[in-house]
């Protein structure tokens, strides 16, 4: 069974002529569905820092490590997965429900040609549910209670957030808009959360100027943040090993791409 919850001006809010992060973050990791303003920035980024194609990557990989850890070793069977992205190959709901058939997944995001493909790639199995609401990062409330159709908040959900609260640029709303998610989720479910930092542990100091570039030709505004202050996006949660760390080595193998500046960790709450 799958659903989709889209609104009817799509094309009218589908802008092809200003760079969007979900088409240039799809030219980065090898996909087709971007444009020729989505490529042209999307070299000129690469071209600042040319680590970005390994972060993008990088950043897939977690999820699809994250995905197969909750639901081969902690029994997850929801997921929320909060600025979805343009589909790919192995999206959260074909890896979950790989692991358990009956998986039930709400993606959520507001980019109309998202929301295009949403409807056409994003199935299910017969087992479980695929869901897809148009909701906006800053508006949590909706979002909760848009996924309660699909979801069920009395058992665990595992809240994906990979990539999506470095658009939120006011670091105050995004603590409380982490906050406000987990407190309706029940004890045993957990965060997932990957983000972008300018930390140089990581290589992070060539983030500053390629981001200074997107947000005076692309949208929607980015920030990078320092370790510490994505840690405390998992306050009142127990981080799982190996803690925060660069997304490319949450749990990989030993030959493992070299680390990139964007931390990725996984939370439980208590």
């Amino acid at each position: 069974m799958s659903e989709s919850h889209t609104p009817s001006d799509t094309s009218a809010r589908l802008n092809t002529g200003v760079a969007h992060n979900a088409r240039v973050w799809n030219y980065w990791i090898g996909g087709k569905d971007n444009y020729e303003v989505d490529q042209r920035v999307g070299e000129h980024v690469a071209g600042m820092f040319p680590i970005i194609r390994e972060i993008a990557r990088a950043d897939r990989w977690f999820l699809g490590r994250a995905v197969r850890f909750l639901g081969e070793e902690r029994g997850v069977r929801q997921f929320l997965d909060i600025g979805t992205g343009l589909p790919t190959v192995d999206n959260t709901h074909q890896i979950a429900q790989r692991v358990a058939p009956d998986s039930r997944i709400v993606y959520v995001d507001n980019d109309p040609i998202v929301l295009v493909h949403a409807r056409t790639l994003l199935t299910s199995t017969r087992e479980g549910v695929t869901d897809y609401i148009d909701a906006d990062v800053h508006d949590p409330e909706a979002i909760l209670e848009r996924a309660s159709g699909t979801l069920d908040f009395e058992k665990p959900v595992a809240v994906m957030m990979l990539g999506i609260l470095n658009f939120v640029l006011d670091y105050d709303k995004a603590r409380e808009i982490v906050r406000r998610v987990m407190a309706s989720v029940p004890s045993g479910s957990y965060l997932v959360l990957t983000h972008p930092t300018f930390d140089d542990e990581l290589g992070g100091a060539g983030q500053i100027p390629a981001m200074k570039f997107w947000n005076e030709n692309a949208t929607p505004p980015i920030t990078a943040r320092s370790g510490t202050d994505i840690a405390a996006f998992f306050e009142g949660l127990d981080l799982l090993e190996p803690g925060l760390v660069s997304c490319s080595r949450w749990r990989a193998e030993p030959d493992s791409p070299a680390v990139v500046p964007q931390f990725g960790g996984v939370a439980v709450k208590p």
